[in-house]
């Protein structure tokens, strides 16, 4: 299979999942919101909800790549990196009120301004930190 088509399937999961969790629990599927109640103790009400949402987002990929092989990547070996690149996605999801699933995924196909500003801003800032780390200062 080429690589792109993991890219499709993915995002086709994830279209599917946000449009189920919105289905059946008339909320918007934010991965940082879900993880963010957790931490904060505001999402203890329905806990068991968020913690097997969140073990289907770890599970499902891991286990259609022992099925069918993962697509390559070209992720950084500089475990320092990867640790401080994840902490600041965390802080700024937190930040933007959401993450890709929320604003990306979900603001967008409901036409949500705030989402689409969004979307904007964090591929905008996506690109200039992978410009500025890879070319800059090369420790990606």
């Amino acid at each position: 299979m080429h690589d792109w088509i993991w890219g499709f399937v993915g995002g086709l999961m994830i279209g599917g999942a946000a449009a189920v969790f919105l289905l059946f629990n008339g909320r918007i599927m934010g991965a940082s919101g879900i993880i963010g109640e957790l931490v904060d103790r505001s999402g203890l009400a329905n806990w068991a909800e968020r913690v097997v949402f969140l073990a289907g987002l770890i599970a499902v990929p891991y286990l259609l790549t022992l099925a069918f092989g993962g697509a390559e990547t070209h992720l950084t070996g500089n475990w320092l990196v990867i640790v401080i690149a994840g902490i600041l996605v965390g802080v700024g999801s937190r930040l933007a009120n959401g993450c890709t699933s929320g604003h990306g995924v979900c603001g967008i196909s409901r036409l949500s301004l705030r989402g689409i500003v969004a979307t904007v801003f964090y591929i905008v800032a996506g690109g200039v930190t992978m410009a500025v780390m890879r070319h800059l200062i090369g420790v990606i």
